[in-house]
């Protein structure tokens, strides 16, 4: 039986406990009462309290059956503890002050079962990957296994002791599950650990799983992360550099025909001891703290105020597409294009984004006015993200840019046709084709001859700050 089953029926059995005891009370009153009554006065004043005692105990029964309803303590589907429960059991747990470790399981093609099996397949392939999850622990010795449903389909088992005293139990439970097949249902299970070494915070603990789960998606291993600070610090230093718009540009050049195109800026943050924040961590914070709009809008300002002051300079930036599609955002940066009135091509605005946005004609008014305004759309890593193809197909745009899987040293040679054929569709679009991490003159001169139009990479230039 499971953790999450023992924990309902003791939940459950005290409840009975604390409903049947003021009958009980009641009932020993009554037996005293026809034992020792003397008269009918002392009868009736006993019948009335009696009363009001027996209509209080039906208010506390009813108001038990009413709070018993809000603790849920097993998913339905899963017969794992709710995310709820299992978060309060973390932190009674976390409040020993013992180490644990917490190991994230994934069943990464659940929505594929769910379309393909339908609904009862993949709640049954839940079920069972729990009780395959509980039966494998207990012969390891992890008798009662605290399990829980977070989300569709993702489990969270947390156990007693640092990670490294169950690293090698989750390594054999990884070859175990890369076979698993529920119902003749062929499964893709993932797992990845960490511990509390890492942090005491639920949230933030939760979220480095994720983190891990996407990362290791395809290596299937449980790769470690090594803490370099408190994630609760780190925070805060990306708000108090945030609030000080304290950013630190850098700049490298992109090629057109032998001369520089414009810049792709990248965009760090510096913390207050002057460290450097790097973007693929901190864009991470920023969006979980909805605060990517106002980023954006600081970085398009800055941007703005480069190319005023140098006319000679044009610029690319990373944009967040959501940004873009925010209404009240959207109006602040449209004035701020219109008021500085810029050239076609000063700035380009580099999209990313790996959900396909479904009110297309929505987006594309927002771009055709961006165009309008003088600014360039670029799609950023076509070929390596479904949605950028499909915004290839959909969008207004002017420039696309490979993904630099296809442009690295180790890889150019095999996928150069793929290259040539992604070039060939934009240019009949009437759109630029860019490739960046330029890593020799071999490549370099293989995608100038097949018309790849812009060409970046540290084998032309270097990186520079700017501010």
């Amino acid at each position: 039986m499971l953790l999450s089953q023992l924990k309902e029926r003791e939940f459950r059995f005290r409840l009975a406990l604390r409903m049947v005891f003021p009958l009980f009370l009641l009932f020993v009153a009554v037996m005293l009462h026809i034992v020792y009554s003397k008269n009918d006065v002392e009868s009736l004043h006993f019948f009335i309290e009696i009363t009001l005692f027996l209509v209080t105990s039906v208010y506390f029964i009813l108001y038990l059956i009413y709070k018993g309803f809000e603790v849920n303590i097993i998913d339905p589907i899963s017969k794992a503890f709710t995310r709820e429960y299992m978060y309060g059991y973390m932190e009674e747990e976390f409040a020993k002050n013992k180490e644990h470790t917490l190991v994230f399981i994934n069943i990464d093609n659940l929505r594929k079962i769910n379309s393909q099996y339908g609904v009862k397949s993949a709640d049954r392939v839940i079920l069972e990957v729990v009780n395959l999850l509980s039966e494998y622990f207990k012969t390891k010795g992890v008798a009662h296994l605290p399990i829980g449903h977070i989300s569709g389909s993702n489990l969270l088992i947390l156990l007693d002791g640092e990670k490294q005293n169950y690293k090698s139990v989750v390594e054999f439970l990884i070859l175990k599950l890369q076979e698993v097949r529920i119902d003749d249902i062929e499964t893709n299970i993932l797992v990845v650990m960490n511990d509390t070494k890492f942090s005491r915070n639920i949230n933030y603990l939760i979220d480095n799983l994720f983190e891990l789960q996407i990362k290791n998606k395809k290596s299937k291993t449980t790769n470690e992360v090594v803490l370099d600070e408190d994630p609760t610090e780190y925070e805060y230093s990306v708000i108090n550099s945030l609030k000080r718009e304290d950013f630190v540009l850098y700049v490298q050049n992109v090629y057109e025909n032998d001369g520089v195109a414009f810049k792709e800026c990248s965009v760090k943050l510096r913390a207050e001891d002057g460290k450097i924040l790097h973007q693929k961590n901190y864009v991470k914070v920023l969006n979980k703290l909805r605060l990517m709009d106002e980023y954006d809008l600081i970085v398009i300002k800055k941007a703005i105020k480069l190319v005023v002051e140098d006319s000679s300079l044009n610029i690319a930036i990373s944009i967040s597409p959501t940004t873009l599609r925010n209404v009240s955002i959207f109006s602040k940066i449209m004035e701020l294009l219109n008021k500085h009135n810029l050239e076609k091509g000063r700035i380009i605005f580099v999209l990313n984004e790996f959900d396909y946005f479904p009110r297309i004609d929505r987006f594309n008014y927002v771009l055709e006015q961006l165009r309008d305004a003088g600014i360039m759309i670029a799609i950023n890593r076509v070929g390596a993200i479904h949605t950028s193809f499909l915004y290839l197909r959909d969008l207004s745009i002017d420039i696309i840019r490979i993904d630099s899987f296809y442009t690295k040293e180790k890889n150019y040679d095999k996928f150069l046709n793929i290259v040539d054929g992604f070039s060939v569709m934009a240019h009949k679009k009437g759109l630029k084709v860019w490739s960046k991490l330029i890593e020799n003159e071999k490549i370099y001169n293989s995608l100038k001859e097949i018309g790849v139009d812009y060409l970046q990479g540290k084998f032309l230039s270097g990186n520079e700050e700017i501010s």
